[in-house]
């Protein structure tokens, strides 16, 4: 395991939140552990999807199953559900409230007007 991926308590939690891991038709998906720790690298790094190591499988695959489960909604059942046990274990506090502070910069050359408009002298 590497640093930043699934434990093996963490997956344990997460398993049965996941859709079957063998579609009824079609080729078996790539295990569902690899693809969220591919996911995960993702997230943690910034990189885009096309620098994801090999070891967590074709990026595309990992990127189409993000999206994927995004459109479908399991993301938010996943959030929902892990909230859900850590509330009834009293580890929340609805009253406090986190907001991303992430700030992504442009390059200096993005600033600007847009691209192709003619400038007019006077």
């Amino acid at each position: 395991m590497n640093r930043g991926e699934l434990s093996s308590e963490q997956w344990e939690r997460l398993k049965p939140l996941l859709p079957q891991q063998k579609p009824r038709t079609g080729k078996p998906n790539k295990d569902h552990r690899t693809v969220i720790n591919g996911i995960l690298w993702i997230l943690r790094t910034g990189a885009p999807w096309r620098d994801l190591p090999e070891r967590y499988g074709p990026w595309a695959s990992v990127a189409t199953r993000f999206y994927r489960w995004q459109k479908a909604g399991i993301w938010n059942q996943i959030l929902e559900h892990l909230q859900a046990i850590a509330d009834e274990h009293g580890k929340l506090d609805w009253q406090v409230h986190y907001v991303d502070g992430t700030v992504v910069r442009a390059h200096q050359h993005a600033a600007g007007g847009k691209k192709g408009v003619k400038k007019t002298r006077n």
